[in-house]
């Protein structure tokens, strides 16, 4: 692998693959906690509307252009990210990384464009009240984060995206959307020295050699304080759900981000063995899904479990999940079951980093985050190392209970 810092500010990372296929992703650090004197959303509706025409192509060419190619053409928004990413045969990469720049440089948003998307993008708002689960997630981080930017939806809301003006659009990527905030990432069967060499010619041309300072200054939000709360809400569905959880380890706490994670895998991953799809599901079968969450943030972190079952099965999850969280709190797991879990999670972790997307994106959020790409090595090791008092102990802090918060929809 090759990492690199272009003259303007950019960094990238170019990683060789053995597939046809090469993956591509520019990130921006500029996502929802960012969007500071400008509506609620609008970070999210940029990345919608970047597409919809640049000074050099039209929204059509822009929607064809890879589509041509056999290619796919993405994007997402998250708290801190906007991330735009491409899918092409080896053979397209530098077409893909040149239409990614594009849209990042010269974006125009046509008035009749962003009137048309504040239709599309409304309907995306309005459909999360049909998925209980999804919503539950977003209001439960707006009652731990209240005020703070991390407490914004990211779609927004729907009164605050139809203010959203073409120049709020312009003013936002010309003060947030500068290289010294952006990352580069390209997994492809190409010559690593040749793919920086072509890397570099482009975001010359896109960029320039001169770091950008923004029009005016871009201030960082504070850290959050969370809100302890615990709050039922009458939704008239069918399922009830609820979200336990609170704040956890920053993306800057080092080994206790490790053990966060690991013990999130071991509470309530993926797999029908972690401890509550064992309980909830395989046991009684109270539940249909039971998933715990940990999202780190740069200052911050989110720590969650998410359920939902049966109305009248709802206090006996409550009390089995209080059950679990005190039998990890108050004694530590044997070494053979931590060995295990570590060997089932870096499993996981390594299944998911075969699929070249997914390398690309980590790699581009790891350049945002750190300024480097940690080495699949370095990642066994941090892991490898989390013992069973790092399990009890991070159970203890992150799930205390002056530290955890509940939202139940019925």
């Amino acid at each position: 692998m090759i990492e690199g810092k272009a003259r303007c500010g950019l960094r990238y990372a170019v990683k060789r693959s053995g597939s046809a296929v090469g993956y591509c992703s520019l990130s921006i650090r500029c996502g929802t906690r960012d969007e500071g004197g400008f509506p609620e959303g609008i970070a999210h509706f940029t990345e919608h509307t970047i597409f919809k025409g640049t000074s050099r192509r039209s929204a059509s060419t822009i929607n064809s252009y890879l589509d041509k190619l056999g290619g796919e053409l993405n994007a997402y928004t998250t708290k801190e990210e906007i991330v735009i990413h491409s899918t092409v045969l080896k053979e397209d990469i530098g077409k893909a990384l040149g239409l990614l720049m594009d849209l990042a440089t010269a974006p125009t948003f046509p008035d009749n464009e962003i009137e048309t998307e504040k239709g599309v993008v409304t309907d995306e708002i309005n459909s999360y009240k049909d998925s209980p689960a999804d919503e539950i997630y977003d209001r439960f981080e707006e009652m731990l984060f209240g005020s703070h930017p991390l407490g914004r939806r990211i779609l927004g809301k729907c009164s605050t995206v139809k203010k959203i003006t073409g120049d709020d659009l312009r003013r936002f990527t010309s003060e947030r959307f500068l290289p010294s905030r952006m990352a580069v990432a390209v997994v492809a069967d190409i010559d690593e020295k040749r793919m920086e060499g072509l890397l570099v010619k482009l975001i010359s041309l896109y960029f320039g050699e001169e770091p950008r300072e923004p029009d005016s200054p871009v201030s960082a939000s504070p850290s959050p304080i969370p809100t302890l709360f615990d709050r039922t809400l009458e939704k008239r569905n069918h399922e009830a759900n609820a979200v336990i959880g609170g704040t956890a380890p920053s993306l800057y706490d080092g080994a206790a981000r490790y053990s966060a994670s690991l013990l999130a895998n071991i509470l309530g991953g993926p797999a029908s063995n972690s401890l509550l799809n064992a309980e909830l599901r395989e046991k009684h079968g109270w539940v249909y899904n039971v998933e715990t969450s940990y999202t780190p943030f740069s200052d911050t972190g989110v720590f969650a479990i998410n359920l939902g079952c049966d109305r009248a099965n709802l206090d006996k999850c409550f009390k089995t999940i209080s059950k679990v969280v005190t039998r990890l709190q108050d004694s530590p797991m044997s070494e053979q079951k931590v060995k295990a879990a570590r060997k089932q999670f870096l499993g996981q972790l390594a299944i998911s980093s075969d699929n070249g997307e997914t390398q690309c994106l980590s790699m581009g959020k790891s350049l945002l985050a750190y300024g480097h790409i940690s080495s699949d090595e370095e990642i066994r090791e941090r892991i490898a190392s989390i013992s069973p008092s790092d399990i009890m102990a991070s159970a203890a802090d992150i799930l205390a209970p002056g530290r955890v918060s509940r939202l139940i929809f019925l």
